[in-house]
């Protein structure tokens, strides 16, 4: 099983805690998607997990099948779904606005920005508002949280001051061996 990414994304750092978690035989092919002609996925972004004749684009349906391929559970609970959810939203946001800022954009000066920046705003409010894991019973939509809450902070792009439980969340996180192997490269 081989996981393309790198190791400064999000969605590949929860990838690859799902996979160090299974205890199934894989390994990280690193790859730069923006400096890639042929990246070999169709979405033109990573992670993408090759498993034989399986091949999966997106990291929720990798995170899924290599928690039910070794025997886990993925989330059960609909909240915890929906708050995995937001935690992507936000991650989405937060990259386009990172990426298009890349570019020379002025992130002020659009709408279509500006809206994206209340929207990361509201969901950092939103998850904030979540009721806390406790540490060692993580389940995917923690991570998720988890793993886009520090990219933020890792890549400056949002500020969790004033959101107590996102910081507690991460300090918690900070005991988890996975996350803490994961952790992008300083």
């Amino acid at each position: 099983m081989e996981l393309f990414g790198s190791f400064t994304s999000p969605f590949v750092r929860h990838c690859r805690i799902a996979l160090m978690q299974s205890g199934l035989d894989w390994e990280m092919v690193e790859l730069d998607i923006h400096a890639s002609k042929e990246p070999g996925t169709p979405t033109l972004r990573v992670p993408f997990l090759e498993d034989g004749a399986i091949r999966l684009t997106d990291s929720t349906s990798i995170v899924k099948y290599v928690r039910e391929k070794s025997g886990q559970a993925f989330i059960i609970d609909i909240k915890d779904f929906d708050r995995y959810c937001l935690a992507n939203t936000l991650l989405d946001s937060a990259i386009n606005l990172f990426l298009l800022e890349r570019t020379g954009v002025d992130l002020n000066e659009n709408v279509y920005t500006r809206r994206q920046q209340k929207r990361v705003a509201s969901i950092l409010v939103e998850l904030n508002a979540a009721p806390l894991p406790v540490a060692g019973e993580f389940n995917d939509a923690d991570y998720r949280v988890a793993v886009g809450v520090a990219w933020g902070k890792f890549r400056n792009r949002f500020s969790i001051d004033g959101h107590e439980n996102l910081q507690r969340l991460l300090e918690i996180a900070s005991e988890d061996s996975t996350f803490v192997a994961t952790a992008p490269p300083v």
